[in-house]
């Protein structure tokens, strides 16, 4: 085996192994940005829907109490203005989604499906968790959900909600006597879901990967050329130099001229060492010669 074989056979093992140690951390910690980017758009959303929420209670509900004695407006809950606010987004990102399921909603529209059931049963049994995060698969690819508890801390809530007798007769008249009542102070009636697709940024991400592939292996395959071309001009041209010589040398041609010395590394060093060699042989030769 060459000395240039085995040494590529080095560079290439050490090589492989530093690509695939890259391509493991790189992809992992892409993947990792990835759900973070998907995580803070989910947490944006939840927190634009809070505001939206917060801004009914505040402004919107108590300039239309007048009208609500004589007609029940939709546009006082605070969970039909998230709604309607994030419908408006939907118009351009159609598969991000916000929804406030309810086990035992008022409007049967809110109602949770079966999936949303599980993550609202989960804060049921799990009364200290206040965040849930999960994926799911989609028609249109898998997508990252992000969840609050809806949780009756205030007991005004409980005006709608506790029996129908209480509850304003327009609310009655408007959805019926059937659904969203029965809720205790401090159950949890639902929860807050936002979903938020994952194919986007993932495939930002396996793009970003496979560039960053192609430059790491680019470099690689660079400094394995310019490492054989400097491995071909200062060692192996050399030492076949040095090699022709002495068996040059070993076969009689004693009155050869010496290697040139070029350098101060060291096949300087070897070259300088074998013109000493050839010259005490040639002069211990020669002291045997005139002997006889």
């Amino acid at each position: 085996m060459s000395l240039r074989l085995k040494f590529n056979l080095v560079l290439g093992l050490a090589s492989l192994a530093g690509i695939a140690l890259a391509a493991i951390l790189v992809y992992n910690l892409l993947q990792k940005n990835a759900r973070q980017e998907i995580l803070d758009s989910a947490r944006i959303m939840l927190q634009s829907a809070m505001s939206v929420r917060a801004y009914t209670v505040d402004e919107i509900r108590p300039l239309l109490a007048l009208q609500q004695k004589r007609q029940f407006l939709p546009q006082t809950v605070p969970a039909y203005a998230a709604n309607r606010y994030i419908a408006h987004l939907q118009k351009q990102y159609p598969e991000y989604s916000y929804r406030e399921a309810t086990l035992n909603p008022t409007n049967p529209t809110d109602r949770a499906t079966d999936w949303e059931a599980d993550i609202v049963n989960y804060f049921r049994n799990h009364k200290d968790a206040k965040e849930l995060i999960g994926t799911r698969d989609t028609p249109t690819g898998p997508s990252l959900y992000l969840s609050h508890p809806i949780q009756i801390n205030d007991p005004k809530c409980l005006a709608c909600h506790s029996v129908p007798s209480a509850a304003p007769a327009t609310m009655i008249a408007k959805y019926g006597s059937d659904n969203g009542f029965g809720w205790k102070l401090h159950e949890v009636v639902g929860s807050q879901i936002v979903s938020v697709p994952m194919s986007l940024p993932l495939d930002r991400a396996k793009r970003t990967f496979m560039v960053f592939m192609s430059l790491l292996l680019g470099v690689f395959v660079l400094i394995a050329i310019l490492l054989n071309v400097m491995l071909d001009f200062v060692v192996v041209r050399p030492v076949k130099r040095l090699s022709e010589k002495a068996n040059e040398v070993s076969l009689g041609a004693l009155e050869a001229e010496e290697m040139p010395v070029k350098g101060n590394d060291e096949i300087s060093s070897l070259t300088q060492s074998f013109n000493r060699m050839h010259r005490s042989l040639a002069s211990a030769v020669k002291m045997l010669d005139e002997t006889e």
